[in-house]
């Protein structure tokens, strides 16, 4: 006679003390591009030290820039900063975190780009009243 096998192969869940069964040590050993590469970056410049200040990274030469703005009001799009490392022009708005790209700021209305359409479609409006009217006048 054989021994009865367990008819349900999946391990048991784990509360408590963890397991060997535990997401965190079942999965050991998967994901080492993705872990060696924060802790790559836990090692860049203005992270190292712990982040004391909020800082963001220039996208070409990947050097620290200090952050301030205030991502509450709109991007003002006619000042262009440039990286105090290599002079590359930031994109107004973009900012390259540490692990994230940010581009939280308020962009500009396109209100302005609807009023064409919103005057056709008033225009058509008016036009299908005074038909409408002519009609039921005569």
């Amino acid at each position: 006679m054989t021994a009865p096998q367990d008819p349900d192969p999946t391990p048991p869940k784990s509360f408590g003390n963890m397991s060997e069964h535990h997401w965190s040590r079942a999965r050991r050993g998967q994901n080492r591009e993705a872990i060696q590469f924060y802790q790559d970056r836990s090692k860049a410049p203005g992270v190292e030290g712990g982040g004391s200040h909020r800082n963001h990274y220039c996208p070409e030469c990947r050097g620290v820039v200090p952050l301030a703005y205030d991502s509450r009001k709109p991007v003002d799009r006619e000042r262009q900063e440039r990286c105090p490392h290599c002079g590359a022009e930031f994109v107004p708005g973009v900012r390259e975190m540490f692990n994230w790209v940010e581009m939280d700021q308020v962009p500009p209305s396109d209100a302005k780009a609807l009023l064409p359409a919103l005057g056709l479609a008033l225009l058509a409006l008016s036009g299908i009243a005074f038909l409408l009217l002519r009609g039921c006048s005569g």
